[in-house]
Formats: structure tokens, sequence, C-alpha cells
């Protein structure tokens, strides 16, 4: 789904602009969070928010609850789980995905947004500037259109003889596509082929695999998505399976035999967006608050993955790697 598209299926939800406050007073914050992927996939990330929000001095149930909406992957459903946070009148919306902070600020133009991971808002037409965002929307990105030629860069430092290469995308996700088409890009600058296969779930991946080596592909890449991650294990067994060398966008997926990650850490974006809510609870305006981008990449390589695929990774790569996992 592009984001067109995604923007006009929401006009089949009843979108809230503003909504009067609730008759209740609270005395405590009351804390949305929107996300497209899954809760068990993202339970240790939403943790680092909730404990960088302790550290803060915010305690869950004393001044501060959490209502939290998780899409499993279906982007299809972000609109209204939007919507019913902003019925809910939180004092603040925190979103993983990038659709996930579409899909909150066309529910609501007046309770300030923070995004926990995504592609360039700017990229992605939700704000106008990184530096002055100048809408209800700030917080945190975790691409940038660089990772995906680094990615590739570090993948054909390990297999050097990598000529066909397989990108594998989430068909509902505009900013994977992107991600998608900025890889290929890259590859095809480099005179490599290159074998594209969007999925909309995890009952498609048989299928691409399939596609993939039909086609010779030597290696795979795959960009950031909510969706893709929730499944991350699943992918990583196709891709021992199929004898596929796996380049990913979190390190995540390294964890679960993936082959090489190379990301901005996204337990640190959640931990960085919990800044954000804070000085909005305290009376911050978003559209003064520049959103904030990656300050480092760490490059995981896992070693099993690597001796499984019959790999040899050179020493100059595993000097350079920030984490090994045997």
């Amino acid at each position: 789904m592009r984001r067109r598209e995604f923007v006009l299926a929401l006009g089949a939800v009843f979108v809230v602009a503003a909504i009067p406050a609730m008759a209740q007073s609270r005395n405590m914050a009351l804390v949305g969070l929107l996300d497209h992927g899954s809760a068990d996939a993202r339970r240790h990330l939403w943790g680092a928010l909730r404990q960088r929000l302790h550290e803060l001095g915010y305690v869950e149930g004393r001044n501060v609850t959490f209502e939290g909406r998780w899409a499993e992957g279906q982007a299809e459903r972000l609109p209204a789980l939007a919507v019913d946070l902003v019925v809910r009148n939180v004092d603040v919306i925190v979103t993983a995905g990038i659709l996930a902070a579409i899909a909150a600020q066309q529910a609501t133009s007046s309770i300030p947004i923070v995004t926990a991971t995504g592609s360039d808002p700017v990229r992605m037409g939700i704000v106008g500037s990184l530096a002055r965002p100048a809408s209800n929307v700030t917080g945190v990105t975790t691409q940038t259109e660089e990772t995906s030629g680094k990615r590739l860069e570090l993948l054909r430092e390990l297999i050097p003889t990598l000529s066909r290469l397989g990108v594998l995308s989430d068909k509902a996700n505009p900013s994977t596509e992107r991600q998608a088409e900025d890889t290929r890009a890259v590859a095809r600058a480099w005179g490599l082929s290159v074998e594209m296969f969007s999925v909309r779930g995890p009952d498609e991946f048989e299928a691409a695999f399939f596609a993939f080596v039909g086609a010779g592909t030597e290696a795979l890449i795959v960009p950031s998505s909510p969706m893709l991650f929730s499944a991350r294990q699943r992918l990583a067994e196709l891709a021992l399976k199929h004898r596929l060398p796996m380049a990913v966008a979190q390190r995540e997926y390294a964890e679960a035999s993936g082959l090489l990650a190379y990301a901005s850490n996204l337990a640190e974006g959640f931990r960085r967006a919990a800044g954000f809510v804070d000085r909005i609870l305290k009376g911050a305006k978003p559209d003064n608050l520049p959103f904030e981008q990656p300050t480092s990449f760490n490059l995981v390589i896992n070693l099993g993955t690597a001796a499984a695929l019959g790999l040899m990774v050179p020493p100059s790569l595993l000097a350079r790697a920030d984490e090994v996992i045997e």
C-alpha cells in the first residue's frame, strides 16, 4: 500500500481533529502507544521507553498510565487504533513504525505525537523539516537513506563474488518499499542484478524465497518493516533453509540467526523518545522540538550462521563489528 492509498483509506474511518477534554479530571498522565508491529516482538523496546520514563520520575499507576494498541503487522488496522487512542483523550501518542505515525497524525492535529522508530518523516511527508517540525509530530528517526547502501557494502565485503541480490519488501509499507528501491539503485550502480519481491504477510514468505532461489539469488537484504521484524525468526529460518545469506536492518534479526545486521539501536530510539514524552508532559510543544536522528550505527555479525552457510568472515569485517554472535 502506497502512502497515498494508505491516507485515502483513513477517510473510511472517523477522523478526529480535536476532542474536548473528558468530563472527569485525571491526576496522572495518559500515554498512548501505537505500534504497527506485534506486542510480543516489541515488548523489549516498549520496555526501554517505560524504563527511561521511570528514571525520569514516572511511576506507572501513580503518575502515569499507558494505553497500548498493536496492529500486529496489519497496516489497515492502524487508523482505527489511532482514533481509539484519540477518543480516549491521551496526553501524548508514542508511535513505532512510520505508518503508525501517519495514522496518528491523520487522527489528531492537537494531541502531541512522538515517533520512537521510523524512516525520514520529511521524505514520508509527515513534517516539512527535521529541525522545525511545525506540526504536532516530533521524535526520533531510526532510518536514513545512507544505511541501505552501507548494508549492501558490508554484504559485498563478506561475499566479494556477489552478483545477484534479492531484496524482500513489505508491500503495505511505503517506507520499506522506498528502502528497497534505494537498495536496488545502489546495487545496480555497482553492476549487480536485483530480484525484488514484496509480501503482504508471513503467509507469502515461502513463495518469496522460492522466487529468490529460482532467480539464482546469492544473498538477501531485508529493509526495516514492523511486519517483517515481527516475523524475523521465521525469515532467519527460511534464509538458512534456502542457504541465502541475509543482511538486515535491525540487530534483533541477527539474534534470530540472521547473518549480518547494520542499523541504529532501536531500544535507544525508544529511550530517547521517552525524553520527548517527558518534555511534552511538562509543557513543551512538539513543533518546537527538533527530530533526533541516529548518532551511531551498529554492525552485528552472527558467526554461527556464517559457519552454517559455509562463509568465512574476513578479519577486517570482524574487527569492525560492534557485536559478534557465536
